[in-house]
């Protein structure tokens, strides 16, 4: 049986301090029939970001010339992903605030046939450590985000997503600034399925987050008004194009998974 095919997407910016770890944490080998691959999209770095993700074992690594905006570095992401034949795709930051470890648990509902989209969420999972004006503006703009899809979002901010081939053909974001809101809301609205996974919130420890709350509100609220306003037309949607019979279950061991699986056998 072939391989389905899952690329780990990591946009990055200045990443030199931590993207290498990232790398070398991302689960490689958790299902007998997924192979992964690794696809750093540089936004333009200045410090030595590409030389340290090549030697952690990046497969791929795309460079903008100057920095372009993390909703333009996720486009690519999406668009390389799908130009070099990924069946799912899954982003991540290079930061180390997201759990890689956790990759086969997000990528857990699209093997199920439940999801085509999902989102790691930190607030079904731990947000220690995160400051409270980070937070309160989570909750703001989930809040609105929600409204605007008629269903419950937890995490509408998430920086850990992951995206049947289907979704990544679909897949639109108007504006450059950032990415969050509007991609589920483009994918929602032409009949995906998304599901949030619960994960581990890990604190930044090495460099600075561009987006902020300013930019959110000048940036992010018109482009979510654009969104909204635009026609898409809804999707004729396979839901069992990346079922895997035997994904089971893993267990976690600190910060790595153990993965356990359950032949089907007739006796």
């Amino acid at each position: 049986m072939k391989k389905q095919q899952v690329i780990v997407f990591l946009p990055a910016y200045n990443e030199e301090e931590s993207i290498g770890d990232v790398i070398e944490s991302i689960p490689r080998h958790f299902h007998h029939q997924v192979e992964v691959k690794v696809l750093v999209i540089d936004d333009g770095s200045r410090d030595h970001t590409v030389n340290v993700a090549r030697k952690a074992g990046a497969d791929y690594i795309v460079s903008f010339e100057k920095n372009r905006g993390l909703g333009a570095a996720v486009r690519a992401g999406l668009k390389e992903s799908y130009e070099r034949g990924a069946d799912i795709a899954v982003m991540i930051d290079a930061d180390g605030e997201y759990p890689s470890y956790q990759i086969p648990d997000l990528l857990a509902p699209i093997f199920k046939g439940e999801a085509d989209y999902t989102m790691g969420s930190r607030f079904l999972g731990t947000i220690k450590g995160m400051k409270l004006h980070r937070r309160l503006g989570n909750y703001c703009f989930t809040f609105i985000q929600s409204l605007l899809l008629r269903r419950w979002i937890y995490d509408g901010q998430s920086g850990m997503r992951a995206f049947t081939r289907q979704a990544l053909e679909h897949a639109e974001i108007v504006h450059d600034y950032n990415y969050a809101q509007v991609l589920t809301l483009n994918l929602v609205r032409k009949g995906f399925r998304v599901k949030e996974v619960p994960i581990q919130y890990q604190v930044r420890s090495t460099g600075e987050s561009f987006i902020t709350f300013k930019g959110y509100l000048s940036s992010v609220i018109p482009a979510i008004w654009k969104e909204v306003k635009r026609p898409v037309q809804k999707i004729n949607i396979d839901g069992n194009a990346h079922q895997l019979n035997n994904m089971d279950t893993y267990k976690i061991k600190g910060n790595h998974a153990e993965i356990v699986f359950f032949e089907e056998r007739n006796y």
